[in-house]
């Protein structure tokens, strides 16, 4: 219900502008499409999960739960074209997820790590927005990112014997999205949906080879659905 009340949301800021147009035709920040660089900020959301691939036939269940993120960062845009962007978005992202390893026998604190996870995301991003219809411009966008997790705590002598969940420092993902530009008499507002998955297996194995929350656990990766209003 979250999601479709997000998408709503975006939606509704969309057919409140276009309706705006109807009834008044003045050309906001018309000048702004001329900028060669520029520079802005976001304010978002996340909802980040696992993907898990398992390393066995029949794999082992391990749910994840996971609860709402926040993310900040800055926008550097340089204008490579009319229609096409390249964008550098750094920022933090912060979230939390709780996993349920189900096949453990006897539940309890044996099944259940939290993982509180900290980013700096660097992502590098090419925009390529359509011409501007009045006071909106929709665009796609898409390109890679370098994830380093503060809270990692990959070089932790300690595993899940311990009640310890490991995960990596050094991270990469994709990132694709949609969004609209609004442009408003004193800013431009840009709401946009973002979809972000992990490249590379985020997970440190336990030492024990054998060990029954890793063993089984050949990919474990961040994917998630971001929400960001970028003000330019």
């Amino acid at each position: 219900m979250k999601k479709w009340a997000f998408l709503l949301t975006f939606l509704g800021l969309f057919s409140a502008n276009m309706n705006a147009q109807k009834n008044d035709r003045v050309l906001y920040r018309q000048n702004w499409d001329q900028k060669t660089m520029f520079l802005g900020y976001y304010l978002g959301l996340n909802k980040k999960s696992y993907k898990i691939n398992y390393s066995t036939f029949g794999k082992s269940a391990i749910e994840v739960k996971s609860n709402m993120g926040f993310d900040v960062g800055i926008i550097g845009d340089l204008r490579l074209h009319k229609n096409i962007n390249l964008r550098l978005e750094p920022g933090i992202s912060s979230n939390t997820k709780e996993l349920y390893f189900t096949h453990i026998p006897g539940g309890g604190n044996d099944s259940i790590r939290s993982v509180n996870s900290t980013y700096l995301r660097l992502p590098l991003l090419v925009k390529l927005s359509t011409d501007r219809y009045h006071n909106v411009r929709p665009y796609i966008l898409g390109g890679i990112s370098y994830d380093y997790n503060f809270s990692s705590n990959e070089n932790s002598s300690s595993d899940n014997q311990t009640g310890e969940f490991r995960s990596r420092s050094h991270n990469a993902s994709y990132e694709i999205g949609f969004g609209i530009d609004l442009y408003l008499p004193y800013f431009i507002l840009s709401p946009s949906i973002r979809g972000v998955f992990s490249i590379n297996d985020e997970l440190v194995p336990d030492a024990d080879p054998n060990s029954p929350w890793t063993r089984d656990i050949n990919f474990l990766g961040t994917e998630g659905v971001f929400i960001k209003f970028a003000f330019h």
